[in-house]
């Protein structure tokens, strides 16, 4: 995948991926996983609901694929940790998957088309390695529609540089929302749409949460695409990693993602 990834692979992504599991992201999928069930995951990263859903579909093998070699390193190591031996990762490339086609039940990406400045594209890709019978599922978040309280000018701040800034570097920080339109543009006949969410509001989800997003704001990727893209400066950044920790700190705190998926055939 040639498009840029706007967060990197970062520590402290990569805690947010590993946090991932196919109940708190995917879901929707799960009536479509059963035993037996070939699955091609892409966008694996550090491989947790990839190896969350080979667990379900055992003895069929599972693929996950990413533009990353060091991310499926890790992806490797997680299933292993997990005993989990019907996985195999591999580097691929969303627009062009080096599978031949009809080869698999489900192609399911998560927070992956957001990324890409041809999600149409990769909509048909991951069409024709779908099997007649089989589906393509997806699920992106949609950051223009986060809401967050208490209202801190630091995370109006945040909003409106990332959103700035994703969008300087590849996709579409709204992805959740279009997902059904890619879907039609892609050919399939028939798509099933539903929607779900992230809430982060404990005090554990908000040191967890905030804490990660205060690290991100100034060692990630993110940062150094806000800065060589000008869109803020290291004072704005110390600003933003700042108000995620006051957003942290408040017992009252609030943070809702809110995510569009398709299940689409045909």
């Amino acid at each position: 995948m040639a498009d840029s990834y706007t967060h990197g692979h970062h520590a402290s992504v990569l805690r947010a991926h590993e946090w991932r599991t196919a109940e708190n992201s995917a879901a929707y999928l799960l009536p479509y996983l059963q035993p037996g069930t070939t699955v091609l995951d892409v966008g694996a990263g550090p491989g947790t609901i990839t190896v969350d859903i080979a667990g379900r579909v055992a003895p069929a093998g599972v693929v996950g694929v990413d533009a990353s070699a060091d991310v499926l390193d890790r992806a490797r190591a997680y299933a292993a940790s997990e005993g989990v031996t019907n996985v195999e990762f591999v580097v691929d490339d969303a627009y062009a998957l080096g599978r031949p086609d009809g080869a698999f039940d489900v192609v399911h990406a998560h927070q992956v088309l957001q990324h890409l400045d041809r999600p149409v594209d990769a909509l048909r890709e991951f069409r024709r390695v779908a099997a007649d019978d089989g589906v393509v599922a997806a699920r992106d978040v949609d950051y223009e529609g986060v809401i967050w309280y208490p209202l801190l000018p630091a995370l109006a701040e945040w909003h409106d540089v990332y959103l700035r800034v994703h969008r300087r570097v590849a996709g579409d920080p709204a992805a959740g929302r279009k997902l059904k339109s890619w879907a039609r543009e892609a050919g399939f006949g028939e798509i099933d749409c539903s929607a779900s969410l992230w809430l982060f509001e404990s005090d554990e989800d908000r040191q967890w949460w905030g804490g990660a997003w205060a690290e991100r704001a100034v060692e990630s990727s993110f940062a150094q695409h806000a800065i060589d893209l000008g869109e803020t400066d290291r004072d704005g950044l110390e600003r933003i990693a700042a108000g995620w920790r006051a957003w942290a700190d408040a017992s009252d705190g609030w943070l809702l993602m809110p995510h569009g998926e398709i299940v689409a055939r045909g």
